[in-house]
């Protein structure tokens, strides 16, 4: 199967310290995350511990954000993996990453997500998904920037 990498970027004049306390807790998600707009109804479930590793969040939207769950499998200071799970529309795991790199008087975050896809999906996403995702998260990094330096 075929491997996928979507990678997008930001310069933000705030400490890593202040993206990692907001990145790491996914109760703050809704305030930056280009997804939470999209349904108003969106119900969420929260578990595992409060913040960091081992924090569950699980959704259930309308078809424009579907249905999914996303576990942070690792946290440091300077990154956050996640691992998470696509249930509808379509099914699918991802790895999904930020990294908080020191830049200046702020921090470089570098959001990405990767994973494999069939043949069919590899080819759809080369043609739709890879450049909406990366609009997603230029949408996602601007919102989180604005959060941050206000």
């Amino acid at each position: 199967m075929p491997h996928f990498e979507t990678q997008r970027e930001i310069y933000v004049a705030a400490a890593p310290a202040t993206l990692h306390a907001t990145l790491n807790d996914f109760h703050t998600w809704h305030t930056w995350s280009p997804w939470e707009e999209l349904d108003p109804q969106l119900e969420r479930t929260f578990s595992g511990s409060a913040t960091g590793l081992g924090s569950h969040y699980a959704w259930v939207g309308n078809k424009k954000v579907g249905e999914g769950s996303m576990e942070i499998t690792g946290s440091t200071p300077e990154r956050i993996d996640i691992d998470l799970e696509f249930l509808k529309p379509f099914k699918a795991s991802n790895k999904t990453v930020f990294e908080l790199r020191p830049e200046g008087d702020g921090t470089r975050v570098v959001w990405s997500m990767s994973g494999e896809r069939n043949l069919a999906f590899a080819v759809m996403g080369k043609l739709f998904f890879d450049k909406a995702i990366a609009k997603d998260f230029d949408r996602g990094l601007a919102k989180l920037k604005a959060s941050a330096e206000s």
